[in-house]
């Protein structure tokens, strides 16, 4: 599932969980610079003295996170050929009490991501072109229940930063509803075409210029 919902609490949060993920790379001596004409709004070019990287910035009301395979079927969106998955959600899917942000090698979130496609294929799921494919941040990667593999990023990879949230933030996110891997999205509250579109340009990882809404009577 995708998260398309973009009332302005959830877009305030989501906006919060990206920036709390650029100053965690920040506070770890990177320099964080847009790659201009890209088309991916949430990939970065981060420089550390002489070493230069591109990092793909992934935000989650939850503790999963999910990927979806570009339009092609030949690479997962936003993650292509980075160098570093960068993963920000929140420590507790009942309690949330802090934002959280974990790097990881991209090769690896690749490969996870290979792994969890894979399982749930074999396994009979139905998986769409462009409907995301969850991963677990803090279940150990198991083969059963199948939604757990190539799960268990955060604890292979333990947090670089923990923000506090606010009261009001805890409080979007318990308006939220629960992330489920790979279920079939709840219906969407209403929304202005701009708030779709920008809540489809960060899920996408696109600019809002790239997407396009049709509506038929």
């Amino acid at each position: 599932m995708t998260n398309v919902s973009s009332t302005p609490e959830e877009l305030s949060l989501r906006n919060r969980l990206f920036q709390v993920a650029e100053e965690a790379l920040e506070q770890q001596g990177w320099k964080i610079e847009q790659i201009a004409r890209s088309g991916k709004a949430s990939v970065r070019r981060i420089t550390r003295g002489k070493d230069h990287k591109t990092a793909s910035i992934r935000t989650w009301q939850a503790t999963w996170i999910a990927f979806a395979r570009r339009s092609k079927d030949d690479a997962w969106a936003t993650l292509g050929d980075v160098d570093l998955g960068v993963a920000a959600g929140v420590d507790d899917q009942a309690n949330p009490q802090f934002a959280q942000v974990h790097l990881v090698p991209g090769e690896e979130m690749r490969h996870r991501l290979d792994r969890a496609d894979a399982a749930r294929k074999q396994a009979g799921y139905t998986l769409p072109v462009g409907r995301g494919v969850w991963l677990s941040l803090y279940e150990k990667e198991a083969a059963s229940p199948v939604t757990l593999v190539g799960g268990g990023i955060g604890l292979d990879h333990p947090p670089i930063a923990k923000v506090p949230l606010s009261g009001q933030e805890i409080d979007a996110l318990a308006e939220e509803p629960d992330a489920q891997p790979n279920a079939t999205p709840a219906a969407a509250a209403p929304m202005t075409i701009a708030e779709a579109k920008r809540g489809l340009a960060r899920s996408f990882g696109v600019s809002e210029d790239a997407i396009e809404i049709t509506i038929r009577g």
